[in-house]
């Protein structure tokens, strides 16, 4: 009689990894493999899901969810491929495993190399690790959104036809124009880089005139007339208030270029001088390093005052000049009071404009598109106003020059029968 203990042979299973679940109360999906009481996971390219939605996928009979349907069809897939693996092995290790799992597997290098998900993954940790959190976030948004269109998706599957139908779909759902942009400018920032790594032809690139166009929306009546400008101005507030500090810092970024409130928060006592104020923009720090041009500001008195009121008093080169970050800040945790402090500049400048009978929108984002607008009817070459928003081209500064006020295109019109209006 064999003395010997039965060899224990390895198992092969794709489960749902809840060690740790994700902000939107999803875990991913793995292969699990384990030998001798050792257990290693791989990752594998399917949608993260729930616990209910993993529970009808394994437990339903009928599964009505035709991504469900075509996961667990793919799940059978890669567990047969692993087992079959397992038994090719003569004497199993994780090593031995991994050596032919990866070789054979889908995830080679040029299987990754086309998987628009995955370039979304590593898009997304590279934006993390810059510290970039607002921009990862977006990219997050984005490949959400596609997953939720598509389970799998390549860049050699993306066609004019399929974007199409990608944006019809986020429209339907609801999305504005706005954000049906940002999704597929992030889209195509990937779609850009896998045509350089030569994942697609030229002829397979579906963007551009006679191909795919990202549709953009106009910016319509954000900028406020100079009229509407001073009443705010002149409005009275509560002192030392939340609403008084709202109005100072809206017309902070007003008067200082339409400076946003995340460079607020980063001005240091250093970029302060006697009259001037010298910056480079956070947005384009990192996206034009080869070509960063500071911003310059002129401190007028009104300037002065403001921060004279609401300046940190430690007056240390390397301090901040506003108290809304602390040292060190995580870049997580400046997203956070960043967004807070621009909720809060917004909720009461808001308020402030409904009391005074203004029918517009006021955010932080008027408070720039009214400063370039107001300089451009005031005469101010657009290169001067280009410059001064740190803008890199012409383009995207006349995207954010406002059209006139009806006022005044009542007086062009009134000139083309300018004898009708004589004053004699």
């Amino acid at each position: 009689m064999p003395t010997g203990k039965s060899e224990v042979k390895p198992t092969a299973a794709v489960v749902l990894d809840t060690r740790r679940q994700k902000v939107n109360g999803t875990f991913p999906i793995r292969l699990r493999i384990t030998y001798q009481r050792e257990r290693k996971y791989y990752s594998i390219r399917l949608d993260d899901l729930t616990s209910e939605e993993w529970y009808k996928l394994r437990k339903a009979e009928r599964l009505k969810d035709k991504r469900l349907v075509a996961m667990r069809d793919e799940i059978a897939e890669y567990e047969k491929l692993a087992k079959d693996i397992i038994k090719e092995i003569p004497r199993f290790s994780f090593e031995r495993f991994e050596e032919r799992y990866f070789a054979d597997h889908s995830i080679d290098a040029k299987s990754r190399a086309d998987d628009v998900y995955m370039a979304f993954t590593d898009e997304i940790a590279k934006l993390r690790g810059q510290g970039r959190v607002s921009t990862a976030s977006t990219y997050e948004t984005a490949l959400n959104s596609l997953k939720n269109y598509r389970s799998r998706l390549r860049f050699t599957d993306l066609t004019p036809k399929l974007l199409e139908e990608y944006e019809n779909r986020l429209v339907h759902e609801g999305r504005s124009i706005t954000t049906v942009g940002i999704y597929l400018r992030n889209l195509r920032t990937l779609v850009n880089q896998a045509k350089a790594k030569g994942v697609i032809t030229a002829a397979e690139y579906p963007f551009g005139k006679g191909r795919y166009e990202i549709p953009a929306a106009r910016n319509v009546k954000k900028a406020l007339t100079l009229s509407e400008i001073e009443r705010i101005y002149n409005s009275p507030t509560v002192p030392e208030s939340p609403a008084d500090r709202a109005k100072d810092l809206w017309f902070f970024s007003y008067l200082c270029n339409g400076i946003n409130v995340k460079d607020i928060c980063r001005l240091r006592w250093a970029n302060v001088d006697q009259d001037r104020i010298t910056f480079v923009r956070a947005k384009t720090a990192r996206t034009r390093k080869s070509n960063q041009k500071p911003i310059s500001i002129i401190v007028t008195k009104e300037v002065r005052a403001i921060i004279e009121k609401w300046a940190d008093k430690d007056h240390s080169s390397n301090g901040y000049v506003f108290p809304f970050l602390p040292a060190n800040v995580t870049p997580q945790r400046e997203r956070e009071l960043v967004q807070y402090l621009t909720r809060s500049i917004n909720k009461y400048v808001k308020r402030i404009a409904v009391e005074l009978g203004i029918d517009k929108p006021v955010t932080t984002y008027t408070a720039r598109h009214s400063y370039s607008t107001v300089l451009k009817r005031s005469g101010a070459p657009i290169e001067f106003i280009s410059e001064s928003l740190g803008h890199s081209d012409l383009r995207t500064t006349e995207n954010y020059l406002d059209s006139f006020e009806d006022d005044t295109k009542r007086q062009y019109i009134k000139s083309l029968l300018n004898f009708n209006y004589s004053t004699d």
